[in-house]
């Protein structure tokens, strides 16, 4: 991997130590809230329920860590769902897509009505469309911003 896939998306299993750290099973979340909010220093885990869109007629809430380490991968958020699946991508992407759709890679991102954001995940086995409370994306960004300013105050 080259320095240009350093911002590309990257799929991989939710392993890293750092980011499990904060992960909890049992802890109840709202719809579209975000509900806990952790943080060392440098390190961000926020938890979200989104809601899987599909074509059956009602959707499906699904908790969501959302996880930043400035320590770790500083322009990248991650998103853990339940089975160890986790996204990652640039931060810029996430901003960006709560005001206008943007998409890069795999993942897909824009805004949906005035109060709502939908994050759209692409695989070889299909498509996951998510949709998250805007609230609670712009609470956990800034957040991350929070976490990688005291990095550089340190």
């Amino acid at each position: 991997m080259g320095a240009a896939d350093d911002h590309a998306v990257d799929v991989h299993a939710a392993h890293d130590r750092a980011l499990d750290e904060h992960a909890t099973d049992d802890h109840a979340v709202d719809a579209h809230t975000v509900d806990e909010h952790a943080v060392d220093e440098h390190a961000v885990d926020d938890h979200a329920k989104g809601r899987i869109i599909s074509d059956a007629p009602l959707s499906r809430p699904v908790p969501v860590s959302l996880r930043y380490d400035a320590d770790y991968t500083p322009a990248t958020v991650r998103f853990g769902f339940p089975g160890d699946i986790e996204w990652s991508f640039p931060r810029a992407l996430l901003e960006t897509g709560l005001r206008t759709p943007t998409r890069r890679g795999d993942i897909g991102v824009w805004p949906c009505g005035r109060v709502q954001t939908v994050v759209e995940f692409h695989t070889d086995d299909g498509v996951a469309v998510v949709q998250f409370d805007t609230s609670a994306l712009l609470r956990f960004l800034r957040h991350t911003y929070a976490a990688s300013t005291s990095l550089t105050t340190h």
